[in-house]
């Protein structure tokens, strides 16, 4: 028996009895609980699901359209895409997985396996676990051998499970291309005049019919790209425990009515109760929780998520949520979205939508028009409700007409803001080699697309929602010569100020793509609108037809969901797969002789002990608590106990749970034991002797822990794992840190934590990591936990509570954002096109379920997310192309929200147009992601030359389509001028320098922040803003909440900026830098920082005093303003011109030469040579 460190007493063993070998053993039906939970088979989710006896196909008179954004052809020929580069940029491979191959019968039988955190019927009285067990242990805790095991039998092999790429060699499904088209003008108040493709004539909608299954397809021909890709991860099965109490077993009759699977899923989020944001709500609320179903939902053999997005598409467009539809029987129908007219309220067929002759001649909703086709004409119009209801008028086609008045045909050129013109600012020619002044005074906003004064009004924020291109090429073909990637970055679940929260009972939704209804469709008349993304026709609901802002009646165009490009729902059951579950926090402490040392756990106690009461969620709210060294120690926190008591677990090569029931606790039951053991913690461990780190059992134990309900494991580590599964060695040669040639192990040495958090993404539970290490700990490995479990990592090198301060205040702003900031539990992610546009690789933290399904275990507003985009179709047919994103979600508060982002942007025909709207910061950002997967998967250094290849590929285009400019120049358009400055930035970041020392793990961190930073963030660390502050006036000041807000001009990040008279600020995103010359004014040191002069300035100063001076009060306003746009508060660094942390400052003067790297000018000579050879 092992003694717990003093400050817990361990549990009284039971009475004395013949002893049973430690270990899994068989399980006695005794002690079963009512309910298992069945073995978690992780690994990709298969796409075709296999019904119930008593189910079959959809019905036959139904076709069954696939809808423009499957990834799936509904015939399986390749396809070769133009050279989206030229051969300066290297070779990737696509291929089509096999779709739809692997069936299984689903049985009930999935579900009979007994899991081991339900199999004691009271809390077990042991401490600890090892050795031979008394009898009352080895009875209560035999555990399953599927469960028990080793970590390594947890799962089927997860052979590419993870890659966060589909293909893009795969046709666009939903519209033949041989199809007719007719251009169709549409009108709404959103925009009057824009052109949009009527419904081909292939078929009565228009539609391509999915086949069920899809033959596996070769590479396809190559295609050169910037980076290479990943391939999409095979398809198989997964079966996913449903994670409740009560497994029993749900009739399919059930399941189908929870589930309608006509559409694939757009998972839109609801905004929390958070004061951050004052939601806008607009009709009744629905509560969720009352209308959830009774007995929880069981898994199929589809995973979780792909569940919920089955949830999600049974809303039908024409009904309200609680609705119920048929099942379909292939998930990649599913995805494609269409079940045509899925099933009304009664038994009859649903008439197919169309105009009526009086529609088509009245002005208010037909002009402008030209005649429908076939399928839509000469079919009785759909009935107003005052033709149903006793004592109303008659059908009458005099709707009220909508304010605006409908365009001619001639109108339509005039529709986006003249396109045809040339922009002269963003394409003026900027001669890079002589012009020393590209920086802007201010920070470079993003560009606003070329739409008309109402699409500008309506579109979504940039801050959210952002795209590569504003000028949408139209065919691949000018995308290629453009020589710019093309993709999106997005900011799905940022915090906002003002929401608009729907709780209205129907979704309206399109029934072909299931498009959420927007500001950019088109609405034909009063009972029928147009989708914006696959044009098919929609009717529009009832109650749909009721504005609630104006509380009148007829006017669909003017509905929140119309007026609004970013809106939240509040979902019903239909979108759940089972009850919302409450939150969870599982807190995992290292708490080895290197931890104490570090002394991180004071401050992580404490900041919770400030924080508990502000953790998101609600009465519900669970909490545990888990430590480890050599040996795994959990804590009983049930209430009712005098104090907190520990249980050792030393089996680490078979950990298991001693009191599953006692170890998560409700937090407002339970308050006073859990602040017990904070109080306790810094302390109980403060003379430990133990060195090793047994951090993948702790793992394996949080993951039992954590698997019934999901939720959020975070996991303090600071040291290199060295016992038990997972443990790691070193693998950092100290001599390679400055190699200027190969850098290697920037991948994992083992896949044992990329299974963890698949395991743990299949029990809808993310894992946070914070590193806190002075030494080599292997990020590289270690991140895979939170990488593919949706969640965040956090890194403080070199981290000491008292001789770092700096890392230590860092440590203290991370956690009060990170324990306060909102959270989404069990979400999924999708991202929707028009019909043209493909979307073939993602980056972020997430696990691809299917082709084009994120899933997130956890979802929070500090997280970005891009995808890379080909165009697959022409896109002559239309003037407007949208891109909508829906992110579902379990809020803290126990609702089911959608939360939905859509933008429009233009289609131009001419090089010069794509260039006008280049978007440079995020074509920079995207870049880094592509170059980040580049350096893993190839090398640093083919990294590096594909960045260089991007600038000059860019520039020799755009300087060959302009006869008149000076070939032996530099030139680029305006709207590329800070390309090359940015990409050198790139250069001299951590994370693809070379020649420089840097540790590895600061390498692999400042990766994984560019793959999970959103734009703002992200182009901060890439190039800080430079300010001078020791001359700060009024002037263009800015006023803010009653304060004045200074607003001096940027500076270039060179040295020849800096003087020893001045004093200067750098904003790196993260952290705040204050240089100091040596020289600076004695007037601003004692009026700012409060000392008499220079040399009194203590070298650790890390705040500025309150002093009422007027320089003090506008230096503090300005850095007040800088610290209030950022959700994250940073950290101030102040630095003497000859402090040791110099260093630290002096890195990001990005324009600056060093030993192994270009100075911006010399970069651009570079560059000018390859251009001009």
């Amino acid at each position: 028996m092992s003694v717990p460190p003093t400050g817990f007493p361990p549990l009284p063993f039971a009475s004395a009895g013949p002893s049973f070998p430690a270990g899994p053993v068989a399980t006695p039906a005794s002690l079963r609980a009512p309910g298992g939970v069945g073995p978690c088979q992780n690994g990709p989710a298969q796409n075709q699901m296999q019904f119930f006896s008593g189910y079959g196909s959809h019905p036959e008179n139904y076709s069954a359209p696939s809808g423009h954004y499957s990834q799936v052809p509904s015939k399986a020929i390749p396809s070769q895409l133009d050279n989206h580069y030229s051969a300066d940029y290297f070779s990737a491979h696509y291929s089509v997985p096999a779709q739809n191959v692997n069936t299984s019968s689903v049985t009930p039988k999935m579900l009979s396996t007994q899991g081991a955190q339900h199999l004691y019927s009271r809390a077990p009285h042991i401490a600890e676990s090892s050795g031979p067990l008394q009898p009352l242990i080895s009875s209560a805790s035999q555990l399953p051998t599927s469960i028990s095991q080793s970590y390594s039998s947890f799962g089927s092999p997860y052979s590419n499970s993870a890659l966060h790429s589909a293909n893009s060699s795969v046709p666009s499904q939903g519209f033949g291309s041989s199809s007719g088209h007719y251009t169709m003008p549409v009108s709404s108040t959103a925009y009057p005049n824009v052109s949009y493709p009527s419904m081909p004539i292939g078929s009565l909608y228009g539609q391509v019919p999915t086949f069920h299954s899809v033959p596996a397809l070769g590479h396809s021909k190559e295609v050169n790209a910037y980076f290479s890709q990943n391939r999409v991860p095979p398809t198989g099965q997964q079966t996913v425990s449903s994670g409740n109490n009560s497994a029993s077993w749900s009739a399919p009759e059930l399941q189908s009515a929870q589930k309608n699977h006509s559409g694939s899923i757009a998972g839109s989020m609801p905004q929390e109760s958070n004061p951050v944001c004052t939601g806008m709500q607009y009709g009744g609320y629905v509560n969720n929780q009352a209308s959830s179903p009774g007995t929880p939902l069981s898994s199929s053999s589809d995973d979780e998520e792909e569940d919920e997005e089955d949830e999600e598409a049974a809303i039908d467009s024409s009904s309200t949520t609680s609705s119920v539809s048929p099942v379909l029987s292939n998930y990649d129908t599913l995805e494609g979205g269409g079940h045509p007219e899925a099933h009304s309220t009664t038994s009859s067929p649903v008439p197919v939508p169309s105009v009526s002759q009086t529609s088509r001649t009245s002005k208010p909703f037909g002009y402008g028009y030209p005649t429908l086709q076939p399928g839509y004409q000469n079919v009785t119009p759909p009935l107003p409700p005052s033709a149903t209801q006793t004592g109303s008028s008659s059908y009458n086609s005099g709707f009220p007409q909508y304010p605006q008045q409908y365009p001619t045909m001639t109108q339509l050129s005039a529709s986006l803001g003249g396109l045809g013109i040339q922009q002269p600012e963003s394409l003026r020619p900027v001669n890079l080699t002589q012009d020393r002044n590209i920086l802007p005074v201010a920070p470079v906003p993003a560009p606003v697309p070329n739409l008309n004064s109402d699409l500008r009004r309506l579109n979504c924020s940039p801050d959210s929602f952002r795209c590569t291109l504003t000028n949408i090429p139209q065919t691949q073909a000018l995308l290629n010569k453009a020589k710019l990637p093309l993709g999106l970055l997005l900011h799905p679940f940022r915090d906002l100020t003002q929401l608009p929260v729907i709780t209205s009972n129907t979704i309206v939704r399109c029934r072909s793509c299931r498009t959420y209804i927007n500001p950019f469709v088109s609405f034909i008349d009063q009972r029928r609108w147009k989708c914006n993304l696959c044009y098919r026709v929609n009717d529009v609901p009832e109650e749909f037809m009721y504005n609630p802002l104006t509380r009148s009646y007829g006017e669909p165009h003017k509905r929140p969901e119309v007026q609004n490009s970013t809106v939240e729902f509040i979902a019903s059951s239909d979108y759940m797969l089972r009850p919302p579950q409450p939150a969870v926090y599982l807190f995992v402490f290292d708490v080895s002789h290197n931890a104490v040392e570090a002394g991180y756990l004071s401050i992580v106690c404490q900041s919770l002990l400030e924080n508990l009461d502000k953790l998101p969620g609600d009465s519900r709210t669970r909490i545990g608590f888990l430590t480890f060294d050599s040996t795994v120690q959990f804590y009983n926190l049930q209430e009712g106990l005098s104090q907190p008591q520990m249980l050792i677990v030393s089996e680490i090569d078979d950990v298991f749970l001693p009191t599953p029931d006692s170890l998560l606790v409700n937090l407002h039951e339970s308050k006073e034991l859990i602040k017990d053991l904070l109080n306790a913690l810094p302390n109980m461990f403060a003379n430990t002797r133990e060195t090793h780190s047994a951090l993948g059992p702790a793992l394996q134990a949080a993951f039992k822990l954590m698997s019934p309900t999901g939720g959020r494991i975070s996991v303090f580590q600071t040291q290199l794992p060295s016992l038990g599964t997972g443990r790691l060695q070193s693998r950092e040669d100290p001599n390679q840190r400055s190699s200027t040639k190969v850098v290697q192990h920037l991948g994992p040495a083992t896949d044992f934590y990329k299974k963890l958090a698949l395991d743990c993404s299949g029990q809808q539970t993310a894992v946070d990591l914070f590193l806190l290490s002075s030494q080599y700990s292997d990020l590289a490995s270690l991140a895979c936990m939170s990488k593919y479990s949706a969640g965040c990592i956090y890194y403080y090198p070199s981290f000491h509570h008292i001789h770092n301060p700096v890392q230590a205040e860092k440590l203290q702003k991370d956690l009060k954002r990170y324990l306060t900031r909102k959270i989404g539990f069990e979400a999924v992610m999708r991202i929707r096109c028009t019909k043209g546009l493909s979307i073939h690789t993602f980056h972020g933290n997430f696990f691809v379920r299917s082709t084009d399904l994120l899933s997130l275990a956890n979802v929070n507003p500090d997280a970005g997310f891009a995808v890379q985009m080909s165009i697959e179709e022409s896109l002559s047919d239309t003037s407007l192309v949208c891109f909508q994103t829906a992110l579902l979600y379990t809020s803290s508060k126990g609702e089911r929200r959608i939360r939905v982002h859509t933008l429009c942007l233009p289609v131009v025909t001419s090089l010069t147009d794509v260039y006008a709207g280049a978007d440079v910061q995020a074509v920079v950002c995207l870049l880094a992601n592509m170059a980040v997967d580049r350096s893993i998967s190839s090398s640093l250094s083919d990294a590096r030359d594909a960045l260089v290849n991007a600038v000059v590929d860019s520039l020799s285009a755009y300087m060959s389509t302009a006869s008149n400019l000076q070939q032996s120049a530099l030139i680029a358009p305006n709207s590329l001028r800070l390309f090359p400055l940015y990409v050198l930035a790139l250069f001299k970041q951590k994370a693809f320098r070379t020649g420089t020392s840097t540790r590895l793990d600061d390498r692999v961190y400042a990766m994984c922040q560019i793959k999970s930073q959103p734009l703002v963030h992200l182009i901060k660390m890439i190039y800080p803003s430079l300010y001078r502050i020791d001359r700060l006036t009024d002037e263009g000041a800015i006023h803010v909440n009653d304060r004045v807000v200074p607003q001096p001009p940027l500076q270039r990040l060179s040295a020849e900026k800096l003087t020893r008279e001045g004093a200067f600020l750098m904003d790196c995103g993260s952290i705040l830098f204050i240089w100091i010359g040596r020289s600076c004014d004695n007037n601003f040191i004692k009026d700012v920082l409060g000392y008499p002069n220079y040399s009194s300035v203590p070298q650790n100063l890390t705040q500025l005093p309150y002093l009422d001076t007027l320089s003090s009060e506008r230096a503090r306003s300005f850095i007040l303003w800088l610290m209030d746009s950022k959700p994250l508060s940073p950290v101030l660094q102040i630095i003497k011109e000859e402090s040791p942390a110099k260093a630290d400052f002096l890195q990001h003067l990005v324009e600056d030469k060093t030993e192994a790297a270009f100075s911006y000018y010399e970069f651009l000579l570079h560059i000018q040579q390859q251009v001009c050879k």
